[in-house]
């Protein structure tokens, strides 16, 4: 680019002896100037070697990086999430570029472009002269030169080589005529309108604007195509020194600029004098419509802690780039297309179904995520928070950049105690070794030794335990259906002593169940009541290797990568592998349809006329509540609690409703309820095709032996086979008296906690509101429910 700062006392005969060379290689027809370090100049700058020949053949192929330009990040049905950029910048076709536009920086720039080959010898001349007699610097160089320059620039930004920048734009005689060489070849290769529109994609067109379509849109909110003939006048105008004629902050500067490129426009007979009058009549103000460009993830809005979920994934993948680094760079100035697996509107329906329960920064305190998965592929099709994307601040104190779905390796926490939803994977294990679901378990006996825990694969895990059922609730002896329908504490641990817990935590594992930390999960015996931290994505996948029968699918947020030609670059196919037999997931899914029923824990997370499944899961001391379940059509996790860590749902408003105490049953599941419901408005009900370990021999399904009867079991676990007594009638429940009000003055009594222990519920405080009853689920009148006047009212078994 032209420059208009002083000479620094250049030597005449370096001048001249450029000049002549200039000179000489244009009235030589446009044959090449010599290499790159042609030797015509000596230390005191004269011409010493006439015999050394000035002119060499042009290279016939040149290649050149790509000007950097703009990553996109996109929804599945093509909608933008956002841009990535390191330079801004929007390469567009020749089509895409006003004309008027191109007739400004051909006046004010090189107004022979049309006529020379690449160096311009009369402009040579004039610029030699000025610099010569001390006037303003000038290079002389033509659009095609200042082209080639940008084009060496670039390729050293793209590379991150400085020596490659350094080079470029050095102030020696050897870089000019190198410089104007290379100029003469492109204009053998290229013609005139494609090297103007690429001159036009890459020259600076603002501080922090590259290329003319960028700078037409932050200065006056139009693409280039659209540029009036001032607006084109003033970007014209500002390449020369994007800092000096800066309308924003030099605004005069730049309204003397922009007329003089019109003064130009209308002296080379661009533009008319009432076209000239009107354009130099118009302020600076007047012509600004500025709009900010966004960079990252935080334009994505709703779905940023996806985008960021994206671009941590984009970065660990191998599919494409041969480095971090190298995929890094390609994603701020590679131009790439980036297909996501979000869907705007389950994104949308799930984002409102958890402000509608949990508003952003409601007074409990309490945060909220969701994701939802594909059975099938494990392509994410919504990932929400109840977060707005930032730093905490007194005006905003849940704002974050943390990413409550998922773990650390993507720019999540650490997780969350699971509470009982990681009974379905004791389930899942019983089924799996063989035994029935009608099989019955004790769901009394509250003390465990460490003899009575197989831990193959960690010994050293096994522990004395005592576990509780909550409130005394699940008492005696209960099948395995009834136990996980009602969610009883110590049917699970008989269960478990049964097993071995490295079985458990590994089908949870092969199921995709993942530690925030990414470290393996723990059998530990309070593993089965859910001591392990996991994240909500991981655990909805989980549930989608039960709706597909058994398929698990790693997750997937991106399907496709085009680079800026539209050549695709990576493509990724779902990565699915058999994690169960289809009649064990089926099995588990008919037991898990028990809990989403009238009189299970989840009854609030019912989808009217449509089949669902899942478990509701609370943590001690109502840490952490959760509902993770699916349809036929998609899975879904959902998370409450303080992300913080710890602390304690027991009295909290939320939303308004005072709640005596928060579990899984009750805003995680009604959030679930809401979103699927919406994202299945007028779609046809898929019902479950279930073939179970539990059917008989007519409907053509597998029939196991039932208990300790499998020859499948260990024989380390198989204690001689007792009668078991015939169950007695269960005597009808006698109406419970109103739970009295907590009082201040005395210490709480202990409540026994998922992991077995007892632990004082948090202090309530003096003469809290009664909570308001639940609305009966269908088909049952209020006060029928077998867990009325529990604190966890509508819970109809044990600890969730």
């Amino acid at each position: 680019m032209p420059s208009s700062q002083k000479a620094p006392g250049a030597a005449p005969g370096k001048i001249v002896a450029a000049l002549l060379a200039f000179l000489l290689a244009c009235t030589a027809g446009g044959i090449a100037l010599a290499g790159l370090a042609m030797p015509i100049v000596a230390a005191t700058g004269t011409v010493t070697t006439a015999t050394t020949s000035l002119f060499d053949d042009l290279p016939t192929e040149l290649t050149f990086t790509e000007p950097s330009e703009q990553s996109v990040i996109l929804a599945s049905d093509g909608s933008e999430l956002a841009r990535f950029y390191a330079e801004n910048r929007v390469v567009v076709g020749s089509e895409d570029i006003a004309q008027h536009l191109k007739d400004a920086v051909v006046a004010i720039e090189d107004e022979r472009f049309y006529e020379h080959n690449g160096i311009d010898p009369q402009g040579l001349i004039g610029a030699a002269f000025n610099n010569f007699t001390g006037g303003e610097l000038a290079g002389g160089s033509t659009i095609t030169q200042q082209y080639v320059k940008n084009l060496l620039i670039e390729e050293g930004r793209n590379s991150n080589d400085p020596e490659l920048i350094a080079a470029a734009t050095e102030r020696t005689i050897a870089r000019k005529l190198s410089e104007a060489r290379t100029a003469m070849a492109i204009e053998k290769q290229l013609t005139k309108d494609e090297i103007l529109t690429g001159y036009i994609n890459i020259a600076m067109f603002g501080p922090s604007q590259y290329g003319a379509e960028a700078a037409s849109q932050f200065f006056f909110s139009v693409p280039a195509k659209d540029l009036s003939i001032p607006q084109a006048a003033m970007l014209a105008g500002i390449t020369q020194s994007p800092g000096r004629w800066n309308p924003l902050t030099n605004p005069d500067q730049a309204k003397n600029r922009r007329d003089t490129v019109l003064a130009k426009m209308y002296e080379l007979g661009y533009i008319n004098e009432q076209e000239f009058r009107e354009a130099v009549a118009l302020s600076i103000d007047d012509m600004l419509d500025i709009s900010t460009p966004t960079n990252g993830c935080e334009s994505a809005g709703i779905s940023v802690y996806f985008c960021e979920y994206v671009v941590k994934d984009l970065l660990a993948s191998e599919s494409w780039g041969e480095s971090q680094e190298d995929r890094l760079n390609l994603l701020y100035r590679g131009g790439l297309v980036i297909h996501t697996t979000l869907d705007p509107v389950k994104q949308r329906a799930a984002y409102e179904s958890v402000i509608q329960h949990i508003p952003v920064n409601d007074p409990s305190g309490v945060e909220m995520a969701m994701s939802s998965v594909e059975p099938g592929t494990g392509k994410i099709v919504a990932m929400v928070q109840n977060t707005n994307y930032g730093t905490a601040s007194p005006e905003d104190p849940n704002a974050t950049t943390v990413n409550l779905n998922v773990g650390t390796d993507r720019g999540g926490g650490f997780g969350f105690q699971s509470g009982s939803t990681f009974k379905v994977y004791t389930l899942i294990e019983w089924i799996r070794s063989g035994r029935s679901v009608q099989e019955r378990v004790d769901a009394s006996r509250d003390t465990y030794s460490r003899d009575d825990f197989t831990i193959s694969c960690a010994p050293d895990l096994a522990d004395d335990y005592n576990p509780s059922n909550i409130e005394g609730i699940g008492s005696g002896m209960m099948t395995v259906l009834e136990s996980t329908t009602r969610s009883v504490n110590l049917s699970f641990i008989d269960m478990a002593t049964q097993l071995d817990l490295c079985n458990i935590t590994g089908v949870a594992e092969q199921m995709g169940v993942r530690s925030g930390s990414g470290d393996p999960l723990m059998p530990r015996p309070s593993s089965v009541l859910g001591s392990n931290n996991v994240t909500p994505l991981s655990t909805a996948n989980s549930m989608a290797t039960l709706s597909s029968g058994g398929i698990m699918c790693e997750p997937m947020s991106f399907t496709k990568i085009e680079d800026q030609d539209g050549e695709v670059i990576a493509e990724l196919q779902p990565s699915c592998s058999r994690a169960l037999e289809e009649d064990v997931a089926d099995t588990t899914t008919e037991v898990l349809q028990t809990v989403v029923a009238d009189g299970g824990t989840g009854f609030r997370a019912q989808i009217p006329g449509h089949e669902a499944a899942g478990k509701t899961g609370t943590a001690n001391m109502d840490y952490h509540a959760w509902f993770m379940g699916y349809t036929t059509q998609e899975a879904t996790a959902v998370w409450l609690g303080h992300m913080e860590g710890n602390i304690s749902m027991f009295y909290t408003t939320i939303n308004g409703q005072y709640n005596v105490e928060v579990y899984g049953g009750l805003y995680p599941a009604m959030v679930f309820s809401t979103y699927h419901t919406r994202i299945l408005e007028g779609v046809e009900p898929v019902p479950f095709d279930l073939q179970t370990t539990e059917g008989s021999d007519e409907s053509g399904a597998t029939i196991l032996p039932q208990g300790r009867d499998n020859p499948a079991i260990r024989q380390t676990q198989q204690p001689a086979p007792a009668p078991q007594p015939e169950p007695e009638p269960e005597p009808e429940p006698e109406p419970e008296a109103a739970e009295p009000t907590p009082d201040p003055t005395t210490e709480p009594e202990e409540v026994p906690t998922d992991n077995g222990t007892t632990e004082a519920p948090a202090p309530a405080s003096p003469e809290p509101p009664t909570p308001p009853s639940p609305e009966p689920p269908p088909g049952q009148t209020e006060g029928e429910n077998p867990g009325q006047g529990n604190p966890r009212s509508g819970d109809t078994g044990g600890d969730e």
